[in-house]
């Protein structure tokens, strides 16, 4: 219910605003229903479902937010790390 290959292709373009990533786990899953929990060796991630997504940390929800702020969500929990 999202468009993940834009999406995908979105955070890769935000990833590289990073000085060093190395180490940095990052997923992009398309259902925020099994997503968190199938990524959870993540550090960090998004789901993406209809109209909003998730946010999780370590397979842990943290946030649900609007579509259009999950990059920038995701953004911000990376530079929490």
């Amino acid at each position: 219910q999202i468009d993940l290959i834009s999406l995908a292709n979105a955070v890769e373009t935000m990833a590289a605003e990073f000085d060093d990533l190395s180490g940095v786990k990052v997923a992009v899953m398309g259902c925020v229903v099994n997503g968190p929990g199938e990524a959870r060796h993540a550090d960090v991630g998004l789901a993406g479902g209809k109209g909003e997504g998730v946010l999780f940390r370590r397979g842990e929800i943290v946030a649900r937010v609007p579509e259009d702020q999950l990059v920038p969500g995701l953004m911000k929990l990376i530079a929490d790390l």
